[in-house]
């Protein structure tokens, strides 16, 4: 008969896939000490009409799972999307340096929220978790001099609002709010863990 205990380590050895090529995300799902494996959605993340930033996350968080798990018949499939907004005005990633510039001008002195979709997928069961987490970065009041040395220092042109928080990045900050800061760099590992138990995968 088995204990509880064994009852674990048997379901903890269900197939995970993050559904993401992010290496942050992956950093963060390592941190959780979980065999998983890594593939990438191919979907299309286009804003549709009248569509919430929140609205928006959970939808390509499910999409990207639901795209992954075509290609993995039997296993838990993570899928995750994030965007950054000033208002209702969302920030994307800024791909160069110019618009680096002008993403973290504007958000000088402002609270920006970060929206992070997260899904859990079960591809056996299609059993489907989904969530938005919000999290709120209050931005110090910054000038152009400082915002082309961190520039210079971190190139963060692939990252949405133009910043790394997990590197020098906390220096444009002057205060941090919401319930998970693993959501700021874009997996919020507080809510995977609830999901995961939920589908019997148990941590630690």
């Amino acid at each position: 008969m088995n204990t509880p205990e064994a009852t674990k380590k048997i379901v903890n050895t269900t197939k995970i896939i993050l559904g993401s090529t992010s290496p942050f995300r992956r950093q963060l799902l390592e941190k959780l000490r979980l065999q998983f494996d890594v593939d990438s959605p191919d979907i299309d993340e286009s804003h549709q009409p009248e569509e919430t930033p929140e609205q928006l996350v959970a939808r390509l968080s499910i999409e990207k799972a639901r795209a992954v798990a075509k290609k993995h018949k039997q296993a838990l499939i993570i899928g995750s999307d994030q965007i950054a907004c000033i208002g209702s005005q969302i920030l994307g990633k800024p791909g160069n340096r110019e618009n680096a510039i002008k993403q973290l001008m504007l958000a000088s002195g402002k609270k920006v929220t970060f929206y992070t979709g997260l899904c859990l997928y079960n591809s056996v069961t299609a059993n489907t978790q989904v969530l938005c987490e919000p999290f709120h970065v209050h931005f110090r009041s910054l000038d152009q001099q400082q915002i082309e040395r961190y520039l210079d220092a971190e190139e963060p042109y692939n990252c949405a609002g133009s910043f790394k928080s997990e590197g020098l990045g906390i220096a444009l900050f002057s205060r941090l709010e919401g319930d998970d800061p693993n959501s700021l760099i874009g997996l919020p590992l507080i809510r995977l863990i609830s999901f995961l138990e939920k589908e019997g995968v148990y941590i630690p």
